[in-house]
C-alpha cells in the first residue's frame, strides 16, 4: 500500500505575533491555514476517503495478513517487457449489468484514449477516482469483458485481514505532477 503524508506548517503563538493580529490572518492564509486555524493538508486529509493522504501512525495495520514473497525469480529482461505508465483517470463508470467492473477511460499520454476495465466497484465508487494518477500495464494484450475491449491493467496492492479471506484492495495512487504517459522503471 503506498500512503502519503503532507506535512503542515503551523503559525508558532509567541508575544510578536499575538501582538501583531492583523498579519497573523495573512500568515495564516500564505502558509494555508484557513480562519479556523486548520492546515490546508489537514483539511484534505479529513476529506480525503481514499486514505490517500492518511499518515501511517493513523491506519490499523494489526489486523492485515500479508502473502508471502515469491521465491521464484524473474530475470530483468522478462521484468523489463511490461510496460509500466502513469495514467490519468478521465471518466469512470460502472458497466451496465456488472456488480463488479468499473470502466476507465485514461488519458496514457498518447493522445487517444484508453479504456481499461476493472473489478475493484466493491472497493471504489467510479466518481472518488476521476482526477487521479494511478499505474498501468499498458502493453498486455487486448482483453473483451462484457463487450468491451479492456486495453491494460491497473495496479492494486491488495491483502487479506488475519484470520478471514476478506479482502482489501487498495489502487496504486501516485502523486498527481506526473505526466500521462510518464514510464515507471
Amino acid at each position: 500500500m503506498i500512503y502519503h503524508f503532507v506535512p503542515t506548517l503551523r503559525s508558532g503563538t509567541s508575544a510578536a505575533s499575538a501582538e501583531n493580529g492583523a498579519s497573523s490572518s495573512s500568515a495564516k492564509a500564505e502558509s494555508g491555514e484557513d480562519a479556523d486555524g486548520e492546515a490546508a493538508g489537514e483539511k484534505a486529509a479529513s476529506e480525503d476517503r481514499s486514505g490517500f493522504f492518511t499518515p501511517n501512525n493513523s491506519i490499523d495495520f494489526s489486523n492485515v495478513k500479508i502473502e508471502p514473497l515469491f521465491e521464484e525469480q524473474v530475470d530483468f529482461n522478462t521484468f523489463s517487457k511490461s510496460d509500466f505508465r502513469a495514467v490519468k483517470v478521465k471518466e469512470c463508470s460502472a458497466v451496465p449489468k456488472s456488480k463488479k467492473l468499473l470502466k476507465f477511460v485514461l488519458d496514457d499520454g498518447t493522445g487517444t484514449d484508453r479504456v481499461i476495465l476493472s473489478g475493484i466497484h466493491a472497493y471504489y465508487e467510479p466518481e472518488e477516482l476521476v482526477g487521479k494518477t494511478l499505474i498501468a500495464i499498458t502493453n498486455l494484450p487486448p482483453r473483451k469483458m462484457m463487450g468491451i475491449d479492456s486495453c491494460g491493467m491497473l495496479l492494486s496492492a491488495v491483502n487479506n485481514k488475519k484470520d478471514s479471506e476478506d479482502e482489501e484492495l487498495h489502487l496504486l495512487m501516485v502523486d498527481n505532477h506526473i505526466l500521462a504517459g510518464t514510464k515507471l522503471y
